[in-house]
């Protein structure tokens, strides 16, 4: 039971990471506020390539949580990278 809750933890990581690479691909390379720019690339069919951008911090934050020996938490982030993969594929 507790390596379930490391595992759902690292996916959690994964999926915020995801998020916030989203976020600050928007804010820094695009001139649109992430709303917007989330409906631009949507009307571009490039939403799919901000997605997997955005996965791009998941890599970083798994291999600062070998490093601290947290295998669980590091097998949920690549979850949610296998999760965000599959959205990818449909979006």
């Amino acid at each position: 039971m507790k390596e379930v809750k490391f595992i759902i933890l690292g996916l959690i990581i994964g999926i915020t990471c995801a998020f916030i690479g989203s976020y600050l691909f928007i804010q820094f390379f695009t001139a649109y506020e992430f709303w917007p720019g989330i409906q631009a690339l949507k009307a571009q069919k490039s939403l799919g390539k901000l997605i997997a951008l955005g996965a791009v911090p998941n890599l970083i934050v798994f291999f600062i949580l070998l490093k601290l020996n947290k295998e669980l938490m590091a097998r949920g982030v690549v979850l949610a990278t296998l999760l965000i993969t599959l959205i990818t594929l449909f979006v």
